[in-house]
């Protein structure tokens, strides 16, 4: 059944729809993970933070990330992608809402987005399986780089709500804002069916056929079932450490997100010590970084299957390395009027965006079907770990003990800690060239043939009288 997809010449409605589903779905579930990244701009002069008590805020914001992708990408393999995607977006949402009631500086911010962190790693972990198997082979790259490229408007959009809300309804009314997520249960619920590839492993025709009849908009009777299918298998999470190369591809490429993540979340507390701006006004700024962010998403989506996934994703880690090495070493430096730290920002924050619209589709196209979802859960849970070692990297680099305030001696060690952040992009282009496959204009059906061989087939199909 799965070949009409390959045949196929031109996405329907019902893919776009679940194209924008997933696009909306990254740009919610990231909007609720950078808007602590704002409120902890606010909270630095409010609550007078040290470095180490900033860092540990922002390193909240991450650590559940790597749990969260573990359990929701074996869980995915399991119960399915739909369910999983439900799951996450409330947990998201009802976790941001709660921090609304923090008594104060020794509250429960920390706890609670440990559970904003752990779903938020569930829609990135399963929407893109859940996209990549409705759509040919020869449109999965672009259109999976398409899926990503609402993420960093996510962070654009807490910004936009920061500056303009926050003096109105301070950081408490801003996690009420968080609880937008919920919108999600109700479009999926409504707009997005099973995955047709993981139902057919799951011995489910019926309700395959219905799947991929949804989304080439054919009658159901039109697809006939297979004549026999590949033997039912029971996957075990450990199964994922048979391909130690593809262990190490993921892995190394997913933690490439640690510089942007760090001076994403960073940047708004960043911009408030170097250029004296108010957090207000570093809201603002940011805006700019995230537009930038935005539109490298969208240049890297024109290139990645031309380029395919190591040139492209080449491309962006050299240079986006590059630029943080600039920001880090020439923090007090002007250009007229403009500072050149928040001018490479700016541009940094274009390549190291536009490479997550590699990465994230490399760390799950490279997986057999069976464990697509879980190695999806392992690289990204793995990659996650970027997220709080590259916060507390640079408050430990920047002195932890010290208040957040600015100092000539805490910024000159931004160079070291940008440094320390360009470092991982070297891992991420060992990841590709040395570990990891070239995935381009390659079926999912190749791909599993080169990792396991031929499937095995079962007992034949009996179809009910009239199918």
């Amino acid at each position: 059944m799965i070949e009409l997809l390959e045949r196929q010449k031109r996405l329907t409605r019902n893919q776009w729809k679940l194209i924008c589903t997933a696009n909306l779905a990254d740009l919610l579930d990231f909007f609720d993970l950078f808007l602590i990244g704002y409120v902890t701009a606010a909270l630095t002069k409010q609550w007078s933070l040290t470095y180490m008590q900033g860092g540990l805020i922002l390193l909240a914001s991450g650590i559940g990330a790597p749990p969260g992708a573990f359990f929701w990408g074996w869980l995915g393999d399991h119960i399915g992608r739909r369910t999983v995607f439900i799951l996450s977006a409330i947990t998201i949402a009802i976790a941001t809402g709660v921090m609304y009631f923090t008594p104060g500086p020794d509250g429960f911010i920390p706890g609670w987005l440990f559970l904003v962190i752990f779903g938020n790693a569930g829609i990135y972990t399963i929407d893109l399986p859940l996209v990549q198997e409705f759509i040919p082979a020869y449109k999965r790259g672009w259109v999976s780089a398409l899926v990503t490229t609402l993420l960093p408007a996510g962070s654009l959009l807490a910004g936009l709500v920061s500056w303009q809300l926050l003096p109105v309804i301070g950081w408490r009314g801003l996690f009420l804002v968080g609880l937008v997520p919920l919108v999600l249960v109700f479009m999926i619920r409504y707009w997005v069916p099973e995955s047709p590839r993981w139902l057919m492993r799951m011995g489910r025709l019926e309700e395959a056929r219905k799947s991929l009849a949804w989304a080439l908009m054919v009658d159901p009777k039109a697809i006939e079932l297979p004549a026999a299918l590949p033997s039912l298998e029971t996957t075990r999470w450990i199964e994922l450490f048979k391909y130690p190369k593809l262990v190490l591809a993921g892995m190394l490429t997913g933690l490439t997100q640690t510089g942007g993540f760090s001076i994403g979340v960073w940047g708004p507390t960043l911009l408030v010590l170097v250029m004296g701006a108010s957090p207000e006004y570093a809201a603002f700024l940011m805006i700019f970084v995230n537009v930038s962010a935005v539109l490298g998403r969208f240049f890297i989506t024109a290139l990645i299957e031309p380029m395919g996934r190591r040139g492209s994703a080449t491309l962006c880690l050299v240079l986006g390395g590059i630029l943080m090495l600039v920001q880090g070493y020439f923090w007090d430096v002007n250009i007229g009027t403009w500072s050149l730290f928040y001018v490479a920002l700016i541009a940094s924050s274009f390549f190291t965006s536009a490479n997550y619209s590699v990465v994230g589709p490399y760390m799950s196209e490279i997986w057999p079907a069976r464990l697509r979802a879980s190695g999806m859960g392992l690289s990204y849970g793995v990659g996650n770990l970027g997220k709080f070692v590259g916060p507390l990297g640079l408050s430990l680099i920047m002195g932890a003990g010290d208040v957040i305030k600015p100092a000539a001696p805490n910024l000159v060690m931004l160079g070291p800690a940008f440094l320390y952040f360009a470092a991982w992009n070297v891992l991420g282009l060992i990841g590709f060239w040395v570990f990891g496959p070239e995935t381009k204009g390659r079926t999912f059906d190749e791909i599993d043939r080169e990792l396991d061989g031929p499937p095995a087939t079962a007992q034949p199909v009996v179809q009910a009288a009239g199918n």
